[in-house]
C-alpha cells in the first residue's frame, strides 16, 4: 500500500463516527479502531520532549534531567539519562535515528544547555551551555542531520538563535540584524520542544506569545533574516499564545495554543496558514481547550494531531476545524515517516497510536 493510502486510510478511520465500530467500539472484524496505547515508562517524570524515529524507536526528554530511548514500540524503555543532569529540565530532543539524538535543557544562564550522544544515549556530550544571564533557551528545529537551529526568548530586544552546521556538536549565535523586534512581553513556550520547527532545507517558524499579539515568525535561509505575523490566537497574557506549529511543506501550517492555565478558557486556540505563514485564519472549530502539541499524520495532506492536558484532537481538513479522539493529558506528540506516532506528558505518560 502507497504511504499517501496508508494516511488516507488511517485518518478515514480516525474520523469514522464511534457508531461505524459497533457497540464495543471495534471494526466489523472485532479490531478496535485508532487509539492511542499507554506504554509503561518506568517513570514519573513529566515528557515535554518526544522525537518519534520509528514504531519501534522512540526518545523521551522531561523533567529532572530524564531521558529514555526506546527500540521496541515501547514495551520496554532504557533510561540514557546524561551524568549529572538531574537538575536539568528538558523540553526538547531531536533524533536522527535510534543512536543520535541532540537534547535541549531549558532556563535562566546556564540553565540552558544542549548536550549530543552519538551512542544511543550510552555516553553524552555538552555542545552548548547558554552563558548570558538574559537568555532563556526553549526549543530546537534540525533541517537534516547537519543543519539545525536553536531559539532563545528575545535578549536586547530580539529573540536569539542559534546555529549547527555539525550536527549539534556545536553552535553559534547568529547575527540579531534580521530578526524583527520583539514586542513587549514577547516569548515562547516551552511546552512542548514545537515553538521553533522547520520543512525542507531551509524554512523554519518560530511561535510566540506574552504579548499583545501571538505571533508566528518566518525565515527562508535558515535563521538569517525573518519576517513576523500576528495570528489570530489569543495573546495578550504571559499564559495566552501560540504554543506549538507543525509545517507539512513549506507552505502550509498549523498553528495551536490558547491559555495553558486549567481555570481558564481557550477559544479560539487553532489557526491555518496556506502560504507559509504569512497570513493566518481562526480554525472554524478549533480544539475545545489549550493545546500545546501539533504534528501532520506523514504523507497526508490534511490529516493532524493536537494534544495538550484535556485531549487529543484530530483535524482531517488541514486544521480547519478538528474533533476530540481521546481525553488523556499529553504535552507534544511527533509521528514517524513510517505512520508511526507517539505522544508524551505528565506523570511519565508516553503513548503510541494504535491501528
Amino acid at each position: 500500500m502507497a504511504a499517501g493510502v496508508g494516511a488516507a486510510a488511517v485518518a478515514a478511520v480516525l474520523s469514522a463516527p464511534a457508531q461505524a465500530h459497533g457497540p464495543s467500539g471495534h471494526g466489523p472484524n472485532g479490531a478496535k479502531p485508532p487509539h492511542w496505547e499507554l506504554k509503561d515508562s518506568g517513570t514519573d517524570a513529566r515528557f515535554r520532549g518526544l522525537a518519534a524515529v520509528s514504531r519501534g524507536t522512540a526518545w523521551l526528554a522531561g523533567a529532572r534531567g530524564t531521558v529514555l530511548r526506546t527500540t521496541d514500540g515501547g514495551a520496554n524503555w532504557r533510561n540514557v539519562s546524561p551524568p549529572g543532569a538531574a537538575g536539568l529540565e528538558f523540553r526538547d530532543v531531536e533524533a536522527f535515528d535510534g543512536r543520535r539524538a541532540v537534547v535541549l535543557a531549558i532556563g535562566e544562564g546556564e540553565a540552558s544547555r544542549i548536550l549530543r550522544t552519538e551512542d544511543g544515549g550510552a555516553t553524552w556530550t555538552e555542545s552548548f551551555r547558554n552563558t548570558d544571564a538574559r537568555a532563556f533557551y526553549d526549543c530546537m528545529t534540525f533541517f537534516d542531520r547537519r543543519h539545525g537551529l536553536a531559539m532563545s526568548d528575545p535578549v536586547d530586544g530580539k529573540f536569539r538563535i542559534l546555529s549547527t552546521g555539525d550536527g549539534g556538536r556545536s553552535w553559534k549565535v547568529l547575527p540579531a540584524a534580521g530578526m524583527p523586534a520583539a514586542q513587549q512581553g514577547e516569548a515562547g513556550f516551552a511546552a512542548g520542544g514545537q515553538c521553533l520547527v522547520s520543512a525542507g532545507p531551509r524554512d523554519v517558524w518560530l511561535a510566540t506569545g506574552g504579548a499583545a499579539h501571538a505571533r508566528v515568525l518566518h525565515s527562508s535561509d535558515r535563521g538569517l533574516t525573518w519576517t513576523a505575523a500576528d495570528t489570530p490566537v489569543p495573546a495578550g497574557d504571559p499564559a495566552r499564545g501560540v504554543f506549538a506549529l507543525a509545517f507539512r511543506d513549506r507552505t502550509h501550517g498549523i498553528a495551536v495554543g490558547g491559555d495553558y492555565r486549567a481555570d481558564r478558557s481557550s477559544p479560539e486556540a487553532a489557526a491555518v496558514s496556506g502560504d507559509g505563514g504569512r497570513t493566518w485564519t481562526t480554525a472554524t472549530t478549533p480544539p475545545p481547550a489549550y493545546r500545546s502539541g501539533v504534528t501532520w499524520l506523514p504523507h497526508s495532506r490534511t490529516a493532524a494531531l493536537a494534544v495538550g492536558p484535556t485531549g487529543t484532537d484530530l483535524t482531517t481538513n488541514g486544521g480547519r476545524t478538528w474533533r476530540t479522539l481521546d481525553t488523556g493529558s499529553y504535552d507534544t506528540v511527533d509521528c514517524a515517516p513510517d505512520l508511526s506516532c507517539w505522544a508524551s506528558g505528565e506523570k511519565g505518560r508516553v503513548a503510541r497510536l494504535e491501528r
